[in-house]
Order: C-alpha cells, then sequence, then structure tokens
C-alpha cells in the first residue's frame, strides 16, 4: 500500500524542510522526498494520492502528557476513545500518565496497557510508568523492568513526591537505567485546598489560592536532586514566569532538563476565570498575564521545549459539581493543534517550524523516540494540516469521553486533514467527512 501526499508545504525541522515538496509512503516507511514525484507510483488499486495543495505536511505530532484513565476510570476515558481522540486531534503518538486503578506501577501493567492498545487502535500509545507503587509516593518501583516492558519515562502522575529522600532515590534509579523522570511540580502541603491562581481575582470570588511557590519550590527541589544524581529530568505544564527562569539557568549550567507547556496555559489566565465554569479549574492554574507572556516567551526561544496537551477529560457529571469541588483538567487533544495555530502562529507569536519542532521533534528526542523526522527510510507517521480552514469548537462532536473544555463555541482556524500512523490513514476529514478508523473497525 502506497500513499502519495503531492504539492504540500514540508515542514520537517529535522532536517531543515520548510518548501513544497512531494512525500510517497511505501508499506509504513517513507519512500521518497523530492519534487514532482510520478503519480503512476501509487497508483494500485490499494493507494491513496492527496492533493497537499496549501496544506502543511508534519512529521507526525507527539503529546508527552495524557490521561486515558483505563483501566479504573472507563467513565472519563478508555483507550480506545482517547486513541480516537488523538487520531482526531493530529496526534501519532501519545505518553499516557500512570494514574489508573491499579496504577501503571509494574513491568506486568506495562505490557498490558500496550497490548491492550495494540488491539483497538494504530496510534502510538506509550505508557509511563508509575515512580512509587499505587502511586502514593513511598516504595520506588521497578524503573529497569518497566522501561524493557515498553515504557518510555516514569513520573508521580498528580502528585509530587513529597519526601526529597524519595524524590532523590528516584532520581538516582532513573539515571542509571537511563530512563526521563516527569516531574509533576507541585507542593501538595502549600497548595491545600487551592482551586484556583492566588491573587486578587481568586480574592473577588472568594476562592482559595494555589501560590507561585507550590511549584516552583517543587521546581528547584527536582532541579538540584537532577544536577546530583544526573537525570533525565523533564518537568511537566509550567506555568509561571519564575520557573520558567530557573528551567533556563539548570540549561545554562548544561543540565539534562526540559520542559512543556500546555496549550490552555499559553491562551488562558486567571481573568478567565469565572469560579462558576470547572472547564477552567486547571491544576496548575491558570496564572497572571505576565506568567502566561513569560510561558510564550520561553517556548519560541527554546527554553520551554514542546507543548503537551495534559489531556484531562472527565465525566460531566465530575466537572458539574461545583467549581470547589470539580476535579482539575481539560480534555484538550482533539483542540491543541487548532488553538496553537490561532493563538500563537497565527498572531506571529510561534513560527509553524517552530509549531512542528516542539509539538512533534522535540518530544520524539525527550523520549528517545525515533519519531519526529520525514526523511527517506523513516517511518511515515504524518499529520497533514489545512492552516486557513476554520471551525467552531463543539464539544459534542468530541471522540474523546471528556467534553470538559473551556474553548466551547471559540472559532479556530487551522484544522486537521489527516492522521498517518506507520504508512495508514487512521484519520480524514475531506470535504467535511470525517472518518476515524480503530484497529480493523471502521467508524464513521
Amino acid at each position: 500500500m502506497k500513499i502519495l501526499i503531492k504539492n504540500g508545504r514540508l515542514i520537517d525541522p529535522a532536517n531543515k524542510i520548510d518548501d513544497q515538496i512531494d512525500i510517497l509512503v511505501d508499506n509504513g516507511i517513507v519512500s521518497q522526498v523530492t519534487n514532482n514525484i510520478d503519480e503512476a507510483l501509487a497508483s494500485g488499486e490499494d493507494d491513496t494520492i492527496i492533493d497537499a495543495s496549501g496544506l502543511y505536511v508534519c512529521p507526525g505530532f507527539i503529546d508527552l502528557r495524557v490521561h486515558f484513565r483505563e483501566p479504573g476510570y472507563e467513565h472519563k476515558e478508555t483507550i480506545r476513545s482517547g486513541s480516537r481522540a488523538a487520531a482526531r486531534g493530529g496526534f501519532t503518538t501519545v505518553c499516557t500518565m500512570p494514574k489508573t486503578k491499579p496504577a501503571m506501577d509494574s513491568e506486568e501493567r506495562i505490557r498490558e496497557a500496550i497490548e491492550k492498545a495494540k488491539e483497538v487502535t494504530d496510534i502510538n500509545v506509550l505508557p509511563v510508568g508509575a515512580i512509587t507503587a499505587s502511586d502514593e509516593g513511598q516504595y520506588i518501583t521497578d524503573f529497569a523492568g518497566m522501561k524493557e516492558a515498553g515504557a518510555v519515562a516514569v513520573c508521580e502522575d498528580g502528585n509530587s513526591i513529597m519526601d526529597a529522600r524519595i524524590a532523590r532515590q528516584a532520581l538516582k534509579q532513573a539515571a542509571e537505567v537511563d530512563i526521563p523522570v516527569f516531574a509533576h511540580c507541585e507542593d501538595r502541603n502549600l497548595m491545600a485546598r487551592g482551586v484556583m491562581n492566588a491573587g486578587e481575582r481568586a480574592k473577588q470570588l472568594g476562592l482559595y489560592g494555589i501560590l507561585d511557590a507550590v511549584e516552583e519550590t517543587m521546581v528547584a527541589r527536582d532541579i538540584l536532586l537532577a544536577k546530583d544524581t544526573k537525570a533525565k529530568l523533564h518537568i511537566c505544564h509550567l506555568s509561571t514566569k519564575t520557573a520558567v527562569d530557573m528551567v533556563k539557568q539548570a540549561k545554562d549550567l548544561g543540565l539534562n532538563v526540559t520542559a512543556e507547556v500546555t496549550p490552555q496555559h499559553l491562551i488562558l489566565t486567571e481573568d478567565d476565570v469565572d469560579g462558576s465554569d470547572a472547564n477552567y479549574k486547571s491544576a496548575p492554574p491558570f496564572r497572571k498575564k505576565e506568567d502566561r507572556d513569560a510561558l510564550i516567551k520561553g517556548l519560541r526561544l527554546g527554553i520551554i521545549d514542546a507543548i503537551a496537551s495534559d489531556h484531562s477529560p472527565h465525566h460531566y457529571s465530575e466537572k458539574a459539581e461545583g467549581f470547589v469541588e470539580a476535579p482539575f483538567g481539560l480534555s484538550m487533544l482533539e483542540t491543541s493543534i487548532s488553538l496553537v495555530m490561532t493563538e500563537l502562529v497565527q498572531k506571529g507569536l510561534l513560527t509553524p517550524v517552530q509549531m512542528v519542532d516542539r509539538m512533534s521533534v522535540r518530544p520524539a528526542k525527550i523520549i528517545g523516540l525515533d519519531r519526529g523526522n520525514l526523511k527517506a527510510g523513516k517511518v511515515a507517521d504524518i499529520t497533514i494540516i489545512d492552516p486557513k480552514a476554520s471551525y467552531v469548537i463543539d464539544s459534542n462532536m468530541f471522540a474523546s469521553k471528556g467534553k470538559n473544555t473551556p474553548f466551547e463555541g471559540k472559532k479556530v482556524n487551522g484544522k486537521v486533514l489527516y492522521t498517518i500512523v506507520n504508512g495508514r490513514i487512521i484519520y480524514s476529514n475531506k470535504d467535511g467527512n470525517e472518518i476515524i478508523i480503530d484497529k480493523d473497525i471502521l467508524r464513521d
């Protein structure tokens, strides 16, 4: 089976390409990348020719942080529904967080998750293992075994390890095994009952605030421990200016530290929170305008390496409990690309090349994955986007079970038209006809 992509704007930062070039895919591998590839090369009965005139053709987008909830919380999301959301959102690879029930804290559970994913989707679903047993912050898990089983990183998802001694032991073991540590930097003691950013807005709404120090104290601690242990440290979902500054200092010192930011933290601030709509309740919270501006600047300068959705789907009844009682988190897989296109690329805050670099090339490097590259001979994971197509975000159309988005009704530009994984079209949106293909199951 061949796929010929003609006349598209190929944006491939790994190979320093940003030009109109054709791509021929043959049996899951990029076969040719050149001008004027003959259509006769893809004229077989099972072959496909895509006219990509005016479209962005990119190495498949990679999301370093998603929550698929299975096992244990299938009412929020499953591997199947989450993978369908990823395909619809233009993501060919996702890293799933370990906070399931039971937690992804052993070689056996990592293997089970991978096998389940293989049964239901062609999306590359890469589990992240729990740092401690049952994600409880006490007993360090078998990093080597989980890595052997297929885990691409370890993380104490939704928590920081509060005991610095245990945190250091975990980073030391991760360095010995050569596996990245994804750090959720949140001091639970300082956070207390906070539900939004601490500041004047929280006071106006009569809500408990979350201090900047909740994040920053743990960022500082984990950077220092990474310096001591020589571990690969990846800091998740930055939200404050000072945290960005600390990441810069760590990089200036030559430490193996990377960081990510979410699309929602690049767009929203505390002023968008009204205290009633729990779809604006996020951890970390949306901060001040100056923090958001520092995040954008840090991303543009490469201090922040990646954009990750932190896709956190919840059942509608949970988000309906009210702002204080509702869980933290947003459903983001299906809107991340269009939001970045609309709010950053089209406003000149990020170039298309930078967007692809932060959403494909660098994420692949962080987890040591041979993706984010469309050179001949590489696996054909490809995302094709129409940068001019506009639509209105409608959560009723989400493939995810989670409809919890603060961007409901927002008009955005930049629509995913094709998601191709291992040389197979698993999502297409041609002339308004959306098709998502599960493993061996065709669904419209």
